[in-house]
């Protein structure tokens, strides 16, 4: 890591920089494929072999394959592009949301409703009581 990112000390996040960028540069254009029908019908008819047409890493085919969009994301995989894949199979980015957090759709949603996540346990680490 070339720079100093104190940001990489908030728990659970993964911040979309620059390396994380160069990181998921392929599986980022894998997943803007989809914006295109022909696409999104030869991924779901054959999903490996789509993917095997990219130079992604197998970790970062895997986690597409899984559906493992926090893998996705620290592979290097942008939110906004891996929605991609969320759309190609169906599904809205609430649901999206709600898998990543653990959460079922209406659980996710409701948590959305009454203001989000609590902040306790979400600040920076050094900021935590020892």
């Amino acid at each position: 890591m070339a720079l100093d990112k104190p940001y990489q000390d908030i728990p659970g996040t993964i911040i979309f920089d620059s390396e994380q960028s160069r990181k998921g540069y392929h599986l980022n254009q894998f997943c803007m494929s989809l914006m295109k029908a022909e696409n999104r019908a030869r991924f779901k008819a054959d999903e490996s072999a789509y993917l095997d047409e990219w130079p992604m890493s197998a970790e970062q085919k895997q986690a597409v394959l899984s559906r493992d969009l926090n893998r996705c994301m620290q592979l290097g995989g942008n939110i906004y592009f891996l929605a991609k894949i969320g759309a190609t199979d169906g599904l809205s980015f609430q649901q999206m949301a709600g898998s990543m957090t653990g959460m079922s759709e209406q659980d996710y949603r409701e948590m959305m409703l009454k203001g989000g996540r609590s902040p306790e346990g979400n600040r920076y680490l050094h900021e935590q009581e020892k």
